[in-house]
This record gives structure tokens, C-alpha cells and sequence, in this order.
């Protein structure tokens, strides 16, 4: 088995408040979060973390959350220092801080940017005030226009909009102009997804009232991609689209099996070892979290993957890439033979799902990538469940 890539996910638990479609793990800041003790949290679970890489080189950092926006710039270059000297990093490390367009005002662009963030990616979800209110979002179409003309000219080159579709009450015709205000201000990269109702949120208990049908929700993502394509921004994945030379690293290293650290309250890391493929995750509740860093007592729930656990999560992030992957990669990544891919597929490729390229290379058909959920449910054991993820910059 051959060493993937590393990298490495910060996750930053506070929001102003929950928002109703929300399944991440994120807590309602209050009027007093406690921000530094957090930051000294995380610098002392770095430490650890460190210790796990033995010398490996990080090829991205992702500030997810919450809304890591809530911290200053001084936190942020405070967490970021401690990154530098803890760790290797690739000369061309990509660096991406969340933030959303209600609560960039606790620090000017700028200072992120001077901080090391050299990504940025705006949580817009809607240019329509009215879909916006639906979404519990605390930020105007306006708000968003604003925080992107800031970044851009706080030194941010590199910014990701993330916007929704599927949303209740939405056409074609509404998608169509949501996309048109997001592309108007020339992003590097645009994650379109489709709105979906996760157990254990406020939307899957009360599902809001006319949500787009099966068929609606198809001909908003024919159309929308489209127009994505005429205005050059090539889909790589689900719900990624950038223009050229702007794919997401970090992103790209989950969807291609690659390895990377987690720190923070909920944060899920994955590391090949010797000893074979490793997931774990830090508690979630940050109070928790911080009690038992500075104890000095970490709390770390982890497993090692089985043969089958390998096989299934290696496709689920894989087959999300439009290119597909090459066989060889499955097996440097997982450890297991070419043949158990071959036996593995067999019935999903007779269902005309899935097929290999003469080159060596998977991918999903047209239809699979249509149905990709069922794609994917055919390389689960018997009798398995598993909630499927479509989501915009993904978090471990």
C-alpha cells in the first residue's frame, strides 16, 4: 500500500446561528464563544496530530466549520503559525478558510490573507432574499455581492462560491438567475449543489413546503450545467465546477482516497499506516473537546477499515469525480487487488452504471452518474445502510 497525499482539516464549531438544512457539526456561537481557549485547543491537538504525519509533507489546510469567519485574523495567523511550525508543508500549499457573507465583517479579508489563507470559499446558497430567509440564512443577496468585491480586493484570488439549488418554491428559471449572479461575479470556482433534507436537522423533521419534484430537479441541474459549461467553468465532480487550474486540492484528495489529519470538536481524520487504513474522529461537543485537550486526556474514537469498509469508501468518494479513477490508484490507495474491483463492479456494470476504459480507467456512465446513489449502493455488503452525501466543499 502506497502513501496518498496528506492533508489537513481544522474544523471551527460556531455560527451565529443553525441554519434549518444544516447536518454539520456547528453550535450557536452565543454572545461569547470562547475563541482563544478554542485556538489553544487546537494548537495543542496540532501537536498530536504532528506527531501522527512522522515528516509527511501537508499538501492543503481546510478552515471548515461553523463559520471559521467568526474568528479574527490574529486567530486565525495564531492557528495557522502553529500549523507552519508543527508541520511540512508543499511550497504550493492551498490554504482554504469558509466564510459567510453575514459575519465577514469580524475581520477584513486582508487579515486572513496576510494571515496565509489563500482560499477563500463564500457560503452564498442563494442570490434571492426571499429563498434566502427560507434557508435561515442571516445575510442579504446584497451582503454577498459585498464580501466578494472585499476578498477580491483583500488579495484573494482564488474564491469559491457555494450556492444551492432544489430549493422550495424554486424554478428553472430561478435556479438559472441564482447562477447568473453567482458567475457575474467571476468566481475560480462554484459549488452547485442540490438542496437535500439530512436526518437530525430541522428541515427532515419539517420538510418546508414545495420543494422541487424528481423531474423539476433534473431539468434545474441539465440547465444549470449547461450554462456552467458555456461560461467555462468544467465540472470535475457532483458539484464542483472551476475554471481552469482551479480545482479544489483539498477537496480532490478526499475524492481521490487520499489521507488527511483532523483537529478540532467532530473533526473525522483518515490515515494509512502500516498497520492499514485508519479512520477517527475528536468529540463533538467543543466544550467537551477543549476539557479534554487541556487535560491532557484526548478523546479519539477510531477503527481500522476492513477489506469491505475499503472497497466501499474508496468508490463512494471516487465515483463522485466525472473522470473516474485509475485501478491502479485503487489499489496503491487501499491495498486491495485489481481483481476484487473487477468482482466488485460486475453487477453494477451489467446494470449499465459503471464501465473500465481501455486505459484502466472507472467511471460512471451517464446514467450512473444520473442515479449515482444507486451506483454506489451496489458496492455495499447485503443488508448495509449508508446516508449518501452530495455536499459543497466537503468535510470529513
Amino acid at each position: 500500500m502506497t502513501l496518498p497525499p496528506l492533508s489537513l482539516y481544522v474544523h471551527l464549531p460556531w455560527c451565529v446561528r443553525k441554519c434549518p438544512y444544516c447536518d454539520f457539526n456547528s453550535h450557536k456561537a452565543g454572545d461569547a464563544p470562547p475563541r482563544q481557549r478554542y485556538i489553544d485547543a487546537l494548537l495543542t491537538d496540532l501537536a498530536r496530530e504532528a506527531a501522527r504525519a512522522e515528516g509527511r509533507t501537508l499538501s492543503s489546510v481546510f478552515l471548515g466549520g461553523g463559520t471559521p469567519s467568526l474568528f479574527t485574523p490574529q486567530e486565525i495567523e495564531q492557528l495557522l503559525k502553529g500549523v507552519r511550525a508543527l508541520f511540512t508543508l508543499a511550497g504550493d500549499i492551498e490554504i482554504t478558510m469558509e466564510a459567510n457573507p453575514g459575519t465577514v465583517e469580524c475581520g477584513a479579508p486582508e487579515g486572513y490573507r496576510a494571515a496565509g489563507v489563500n482560499r477563500l470559499s463564500i457560503g452564498a446558497q442563494s442570490f434571492d432574499d426571499a429563498l434566502l430567509l427560507t434557508l435561515g440564512r442571516i445575510h442579504s443577496s446584497d451582503d454577498i455581492a459585498r464580501a466578494f468585491d472585499a476578498a477580491k480586493q483583500g488579495g484573494f484570488d482564488n474564491i469559491n462560491i457555494d450556492l444551492m439549488h432544489g430549493l422550495p418554491g424554486q424554478s428553472v428559471e430561478m435556479a438559472l438567475t441564482d447562477l447568473k449572479a453567482a458567475l457575474a461575479l467571476g468566481p475560480a470556482h462554484l459549488s452547485w449543489y442540490q438542496l437535500t433534507l439530512e436526518p437530525n436537522t430541522v428541515f427532515h423533521a419539517r420538510p418546508p413546503a414545495g420543494l422541487p419534484d424528481e423531474d423539476l430537479g433534473y431539468a434545474i441541474q441539465d440547465a444549470g450545467q449547461a450554462l456552467l459549461a458555456a461560461e467555462g467553468y468544467r465540472q470535475y465532480e457532483v458539484s464542483a465546477y472551476a475554471k481552469d487550474g482551479r480545482r479544489c486540492r483539498h477537496n480532490l484528495n478526499y475524492w481521490e482516497f487520499g489521507d488527511y489529519l483532523a483537529v478540532g470538536a467532530g473533526a473525522h481524520g483518515k490515515l494509512t499506516t502500516s498497520h492499514g487504513v485508519q479512520r477517527y474522529q475528536k468529540p463533538a461537543n467543543p466544550m467537551m473537546y477543549m476539557q479534554a485537550e487541556e487535560a491532557g486526556e484526548p478523546s479519539v474514537l477510531g477503527a481500522r477499515l476492513t477489506d469491505e469498509d475499503l472497497l466501499f469508501e474508496f468508490m463512494l468518494n471516487a465515483l463522485r469525480l466525472n473522470s473516474g479513477f485509475d485501478e491502479a490508484i485503487f489499489v496503491a490507495r487501499t491495498g486491495l487487488p485489481a481483481a476484487r474491483l473487477f468482482e466488485a463492479s460486475s453487477r453494477a456494470g451489467k446494470k449499465g452504471l459503471i464501465e473500465r476504459r481501455d486505459s484502466g480507467i472507472w467511471a460512471p456512465t451517464e446514467l450512473g452518474s444520473r442515479f449515482l446513489n444507486d451506483l454506489l449502493g451496489e458496492f455495499l455488503s447485503p443488508g448495509t445502510e449508508y446516508s449518501f452525501m452530495h455536499k459543497a466543499e466537503t468535510k470529513p
